[in-house]
């Protein structure tokens, strides 16, 4: 038996937080003797056709050096895809039955693509549901009900649902989802890659912040303000931040940054691939955790903060959406009202000041990765869900 992760939200083998929930699902089916394939169904250029990563094999079907030139030739490019992605399950199912496409799209001609599939090689279809479906339909109430027509027509395609939150489930189910095609799956981690000492990247010590770089979703001005007010009584004390920013949002961190008067203090740094995602996150004094107050914060869940509390290193969170249900403040985190820099700040300095009993919380908080957020426990879970529709 295989499953198939098969998407166009994730980039393979390196990529944002989408891959690394698409790994720690991949890595857990293999453990949990499931073959699995991932399929990354993008029109990125220059990657590989195929490969193996990790024990995962994984395949690009676009498969293109270069943009072409020629309109028509691009057109052509994009429909072969399709053709190869047959291809590419056609040959897995000579080997072993495909037993489910755990899917990854907002694209409904990916979706109906997949579920074509589904249909052809008799496999069940699963949706990787980790954001708010109407994310992207909230201006006005006509664009809302356009979102939700198409949430009934793509939802209807799926026979389960792979939900983040619990917010996520009362949606679906409200929506007129049955409840027996839907199962809550939280932040995912694999706690071994974190387990590894590797040398230090840099030479001195820091708080870490590793994930997406922008101020509208991850907030993470607040951070830059809350480091501004402690980097004086605290000199020994440096902040990274580190992953991916367009140039519009680079501008603006880079702005803040010297309006603060922190430029020699902070580091940002642009690409982390994975390996260097562990060094930099294992190594840190502390790791931060911000992000808005918002419907998206509600809905999803951070990825980055089930890889922070991998680490046992001291880790402060803002307290949004259902952070709290799984982490208690004091206790195993240390959680911190959102959005408020001047909160963040006390909380970061209340670290600094008691750093082994800071570090005995993030043991605690370690332990979870160990049982709810652990990823061969879910994949076991999932398998079992999807045996039983």
């Amino acid at each position: 038996m295989s499953i198939i992760i098969f998407g166009d939200l994730f980039t393979f083998p390196d990529g944002n937080a989408a891959t690394n929930r698409v790994y720690t699902y991949a890595r857990g089916f293999a453990e949990n003797a499931e073959t699995t394939h991932v399929i990354c169904f993008r029109n990125d250029f220059g990657v590989l056709s195929s490969g193996d990563n990790d024990g995962i094999s994984f395949y690009h079907p676009f498969s293109q050096k270069s943009r072409s030139n020629y309109l028509l030739v691009r057109r052509w490019q994009k429909f072969e895809k399709f053709i190869q992605t047959y291809r590419i399950l056609k040959s897995i199912s000579k080997i072993e039955k495909i037993e489910a496409i755990n899917i990854w799209t907002n694209l409904h001609t990916t979706l109906l693509f997949g579920w074509f599939l589904s249909r052809i090689f008799r496999a069940r279809l699963i949706f990787e549901c980790s954001e708010h479906p109407l994310n992207t339909f909230h201006n006005h109430t006509i664009n809302r009900r356009i979102g939700l027509l198409k949430f009934k027509i793509e939802s209807g395609l799926c026979d389960g649902v792979l939900c983040i939150s619990k917010y996520l489930m009362d949606f679906y189910s409200t929506n007129g989802v049955a409840d027996h095609k839907l199962l809550l799956v939280p932040s995912t981690v694999e706690p071994a890659r974190f387990a590894r000492k590797p040398e230090s990247p840099l030479n001195y010590k820091y708080i870490g912040y590793f994930g997406s770089l922008s101020f509208e979703r991850d907030n993470v001005d607040n951070l830059l303000k809350a480091f501004a007010l402690i980097k004086d009584k605290h000199p020994e004390i440096r902040l990274v931040l580190g992953g991916f920013c367009n140039q519009t949002e680079k501008a603006q961190i880079d702005e803040l940054i010297s309006l603060l008067g922190i430029s020699e203090k902070t580091a940002v740094i642009q690409y982390l691939s994975r390996k260097e995602i562990v060094q930099y996150i294992v190594h840190a004094e502390i790791l931060v955790m911000v992000r808005s107050n918002n419907i998206e914060s509600n809905a999803s869940y951070p990825s980055k903060l089930t890889e922070y509390i991998a680490a046992g290193v001291p880790v402060i969170s803002v307290n949004t959406g259902e952070i709290s249900n799984y982490l208690k403040d004091g206790v195993d985190i240390l959680l911190v009202e959102p959005e408020n820099h001047e909160a963040l700040a006390s909380k970061i300095e209340f670290v600094i000041d008691n750093y082994a009993d800071a570090l005995e919380i993030a043991v605690k908080g370690q332990q979870l990765t160990k049982t709810v957020f652990n990823y061969s426990f879910q994949a076991k879970r999932m398998i079992d869900f999807i045996n039983h529709l």
